[in-house]
């Protein structure tokens, strides 16, 4: 299957009334770039396009795509990636190119829970990066895989002094503590009381912890003081 072929299957699968609905979630893309193709659709295809190791390969080096479901597809070809090494080279090749919140948000790597210790190291680069999808992407997985059982204090420390005036960057680090309040509450409370956040993510992060069904009445009501 060649790159030529894969989109065309792209233009086959897409959807002009999706498209026009997607189009007003992904400012930051192009709306002519949108074709409109079907989150379950684009996974489906994503497993049949991996199955081809030629094209597949192929299509992974094709960078940048012209279209933004040639992203997607990428970003689900990628999390089906087996082997621990593999996925996070193509990660590490496809992140510069990821222009959008949905592209960045729904490249979950499966293996990934599996190698948590190296997987770890990486995040640390990525948070490092002036990308900002590729700091946005490392704080995503962070919040995925290690608020629970791998959970380390020092992972909200680091998260608390990324500063950015990118959009997409500040909510992101506001869902990461907003979901660590309702897992590790005692651990992520200091950085909203104390004014350890910078002033807009702490907001963005009070608000969306209001809207979580994790978090109790009781402790709403204290962040909404805090």
């Amino acid at each position: 299957m060649t790159t030529d072929e894969i989109r065309a299957r792209l233009f086959e699968l897409k959807d002009d009334k999706y498209a026009a609905f997607h189009r007003k979630l992904i400012p930051t893309v192009n709306p002519d770039k949108v074709l409109g193709v079907r989150t379950p659709a684009l996974k489906k295809f994503a497993k049949e396009v991996a199955k081809d190791e030629e094209g597949c390969t192929a299509f992974l080096q094709e960078l940048p795509h012209r279209y933004y479901d040639e992203n997607q597809l990428h970003a689900f070809i990628i999390s089906g990636i087996k082997e621990y090494e593999s996925c996070v080279f193509e990660v590490e090749k496809f992140l510069p190119y990821v222009d959008n919140w949905a592209t960045c948000d729904q490249m979950l790597p499966a293996v990934f829970k599996k190698n948590k210790d190296e997987l770890v190291k990486k995040i640390y680069e990525w948070l490092d990066s002036d990308k900002t999808y590729t700091v946005r992407f490392g704080i995503g997985m962070l919040m995925k895989h290690y608020l629970e059982e791998d959970f380390k204090p020092e992972y909200l420390e680091r998260v608390s002094l990324i500063r950015s005036d990118e959009y997409y960057i500040q909510m992101m680090i506001a869902w990461y503590f907003a979901t660590a309040l309702s897992f590790r509450y005692d651990d992520a409370l200091p950085y909203i009381r104390d004014d350890k956040l910078d002033p807009d993510v702490k907001k963005k992060t009070v608000r969306k912890a209001i809207e979580s069904y994790r978090i109790s009445k009781e402790q709403k009501d204290y962040l909404r003081n805090c």
